[in-house]
């Protein structure tokens, strides 16, 4: 016999039929004046994480909302994480009501707002991001992707099929966007962590919700501290440094013979010792760290140790 209850299946199932944790977000768009709009969302996540051309995340919305609207037209967004302070919470909460227009709700919003990263160096028009976001992530929707290049906003009361199957307009009232990542955005404190090491200190105060539930309320959870649990790693393997290795850097890549050479490193010094990899491939113009390099690094240090 079974110790679950079964629950029924209906609209908007993760809310309704499920306690499902979500990020909260702060989805920035442009106005058809060009100025920016804000809208609050928790159906985002990684879509394209490797192996692609390109990096991507995944918005589900309602077609008809302002967010919607803007990216059929423009193809532009910012996905802004907020911090986990009540008065954050509140504020997005004031922006979630369907139906507002960005001049009705815009003028009451107490997020600061800043110019693009994007649009600061290329001059192309893009939507503020939050300066209150602990990161922030600037996209583009590939509009080519299942055939929704001639999706068009404009339709309020429900769109006709035919419908996608995952990007564009994919339901009558409901919209999927696949947004190609442009660029990560980092407050200081929070990308020093990521580059130099985290620890359980370092992870910034993200909200968890868990949706509208109950006819009032939406309902979300502060971060606590975190916990570390240790990989199922009994001794260095290449697969797990090769793992670190991939993450180390964007451009700069490694060999497997170069990996060999550092598989006895203990597991919290393989972050430290891969920067240093990367810092000097980057000095001498070299993409791919190969073990003939690895020699002339572990030279270097060993001349350097010398020497103190």
């Amino acid at each position: 016999m079974s110790s679950f209850e079964n629950l029924r299946i209906v609209d908007n199932f993760y809310q309704t039929s499920l306690f499902f944790p979500m990020p909260t977000v702060i989805i920035s768009t442009l106005c058809e004046d060009g100025s920016t709009t804000l809208g609050p969302y928790s159906l985002v996540q990684p879509y394209y994480v490797a192996g692609k051309d390109y990096y991507a995340m995944l918005l589900c919305c309602r077609n008809s909302s302002n967010t919607a609207q803007n990216i059929l037209r423009d193809d532009k967004c910012a996905i802004n994480f907020i911090d986990d302070d009540p008065k954050s919470f509140k504020e997005a909460v004031k922006l979630s009501w369907p139906g507002d227009k960005p001049s009705d709700k815009m003028p009451k919003c107490n997020f600061r707002l800043e110019k693009s990263m994007i649009e600061e160096e290329t001059g192309e028009k893009r939507p503020m991001v939050l300066s209150d976001a602990i990161q922030a992530i600037e996209c583009t929707w590939m509009r080519n992707l299942d055939g929704a290049a001639n999706d068009q906003p404009g339709t309020l009361t429900g769109y006709e099929p035919p419908y996608h199957d995952f990007n564009g307009i994919t339901s009558k009232f409901g919209a999927h966007f696949i947004l190609r990542v442009d660029k990560i955005l980092m407050k200081k404190k929070y990308s020093d962590a990521i580059i130099n090491g985290v620890k359980a200190k370092d992870f910034p105060p993200l909200p968890v919700d868990y949706g509208y539930r109950d006819s009032k309320n939406f309902w979300f959870h502060r971060k606590r501290r975190m916990h570390a649990e240790l990989l199922a790693i009994r001794k260095q393997s290449l697969e797990s440094v090769r793992y670190a290795a991939d993450r180390a850097d964007d451009k700069v890549k490694f060999t497997d013979d170069a990996l060999e050479t550092i598989l006895n490193v203990p597991r919290v010094f393989l972050p430290l010792v891969l920067k240093g990899c990367v810092d000097w491939a980057k000095e001498n113009n070299v993409t791919l760290v190969t073990a003939e390099h690895m020699k002339i690094i572990n030279d270097k240090r060993s001349k350097e140790k010398n020497r103190k």
